[in-house]
């Protein structure tokens, strides 16, 4: 085995030349099978959905999106939040060749204003208020009841949707995939979920979320197996009864739902009695948490690295193994400076080879994507160490962006805000670690005159989504600057995070 830090698991499973995410999605079992399952409350009797009644909603509203002008390659806005809306939607318009963009509903009008300028967009649905081109829920519903059309015959590297990520230099960046993207996903099914037909998978996020519409109902339906997804009130204490009452065979959620549901003390083995495995991703895990898990439980929680453009890529698998790269991937860890591969062991940029089959189409720039590459490389953004049984071991991010709530933030988009204020001079935000296994969004201020935190808060949410606004604003009368002049965020957390006794 070389000791330089590639992995190569082995070729990806081709996608079929002529693919589309919508009906690869709706093609598994007969259509009389439930597909979805919709839990208000743990109590209640779920709301049904079975294949043949999500096909004829999705094929109805792909008649309903043309009939606005709607057109393959077309981008078409979704911010239509945490209901069944969002998959028929999705579905449809990437179903007839368009490129759905599913927005957060917690973006300001402003955000939102800006996306659809940055990806000329063709059509909004549940954002009425805005100016141009839009369509409300009341009116997007009734187009399930029309005649469906065929899905599009799509290649498998057409344009199927969009996701946007904050960028590293404060503006939002979209993330554009194909729709062979959706049967990448099919890697992860062996080598973490364990996915099979028949299983029940519950997920704790909202249905607008990227994390949601793979692990939680894309993979789910093309497998055959069930999705199951809670629309009612947040509460720490909901997901195990949800888990006793529902049976499901996985459950999946960012970390901080584990530690909650862990805090609360209702992590029991019975409640979670048929769940073979627990799945989270979308921020680092914190150490000791997947312990506490199997040892409260008697279940695994398994974890997975991953990024919007490329998905989860790195996964513990079902049968013990830790951090592998799946079967289909090829990564490497990158020198700095030369972008060849360091010696295992040793830390550097963590790359995804170009031929991964999830990997995004690229960024849109205005009329297209463009896929920024090293040679044969796509440099993720993490820094990581290769052990040499080829595990890898996440070490932090080699730009500046953090993670608030699962969701990655550019600090600078947030700064632009603060310093935007009247009354402040200087800003930086930061990844606060305020305990061993949180941190929170934090930003520090030098203000001009004297202001209220809950003013800058105010001033925050008027223009930022609220998990881009900061949870704890403190005040200090200089901000650290390294030798060039630069604001320093690693002396600034150094100096006021938390540290263990």
């Amino acid at each position: 085995m070389s000791d330089l830090a590639i992995w190569d698991a082995g070729p990806p499973p081709p996608a079929p030349a002529r693919f589309n995410i919508a009906r690869y999605a709706l093609g598994q079992g007969p259509e009389d099978r439930v597909a979805l399952e919709i839990i208000a409350h743990p109590d209640a009797p779920p709301e049904r959905w079975r294949v043949g009644a999500l096909g004829a909603a999705i094929g109805g509203t792909m008649t309903g999106l043309a009939a606005r002008g709607v057109a393959p390659g077309d981008r078409v806005l979704l911010s239509v939040g945490h209901s069944v809306d969002f998959p028929i939607l999705f579905l449809a318009a990437a179903g007839m060749g368009a490129v759905p963009i599913p927005l957060s509903t917690q973006l300001t009008a402003g955000e939102v204003a800006r996306i659809s300028a940055l990806a000329g967009a063709r059509l909004r649905i549940g954002s009425p208020a805005l100016p141009g081109e839009a369509v409300d829920l009341p009116t997007a519903r009734g187009w399930r009841e029309l005649a469906p059309a065929p899905f599009a015959d799509t290649c498998a590297d057409a344009p199927a949707y969009m996701v946007f990520t904050s960028g590293t230099g404060g503006a939002p960046k979209g993330v554009l995939h194909a729709h062979r993207a959706a049967w990448a996903r099919r890697m992860m099914w062996a080598d973490w979920y364990g996915l099979k037909p028949g299983d029940r998978v519950l997920h704790a996020g909202a249905f607008n979320w990227t994390f949601t519409l793979g692990t939680g109902l894309i993979d789910p339906w093309a497998a055959g197996a069930t999705a199951l997804i809670y629309t009612g009130p947040g509460d720490r204490r909901v997901w195990s009864e949800i888990a006793r009452r529902h049976g499901p065979t996985h459950f999946a959620a960012v970390p901080g739902i584990f530690r909650q549901i862990l805090d609360a003390d209702t992590a029991k083995g019975e409640a979670f009695a048929t769940v073979r495995s627990a799945l989270t991703a979308g921020e680092a895990l914190p150490p000791g948490l997947a312990a506490r898990w199997q040892a409260a439980t008697g279940r695994p929680l398994l974890s997975a690295l991953g990024m919007s453009e490329v998905s989860t890529y790195v996964s513990d698998r079902p049968d013990g193994q830790r951090a592998l790269a799946q079967h289909g991937r090829r990564i490497a860890i990158l020198d700095d400076a030369t972008d060849r591969p360091v010696t295992r062991g040793v830390a550097g940029r963590l790359a995804v080879s170009a031929r991964d089959p999830g990997l995004m189409l690229g960024y849109w720039r205005g009329d297209g994507p463009v896929l920024p590459l090293s040679g044969d490389w796509f440099l993720t953004g993490d820094r990581a160490i290769m052990a040499a049984d080829g595990s890898v071991t996440w070490v932090g991010r080699s730009d500046s962006l953090l993670n608030a709530q699962g969701y990655r933030v550019a600090p600078e988009e947030v700064e632009a805000v603060l310093l935007s204020h009247p009354s402040v001079a200087d800003a930086l935000v930061v990844d606060l670690p305020v305990r061993a296994d949180l941190t929170i969004l934090a930003a520090f201020v030098t203000p001009t005159e004297d202001v209220p935190v809950a003013e800058l808060k105010s001033h925050c949410a008027q223009h930022l989504a609220a998990y881009k606004c900061p949870r704890e604003i403190r005040f200090r009368s200089a901000l650290p600057r390294n030798a060039r002049g630069k604001r320093d965020r690693k002396a600034l957390v150094q100096t006021e995070g938390w540290s263990p006794p």
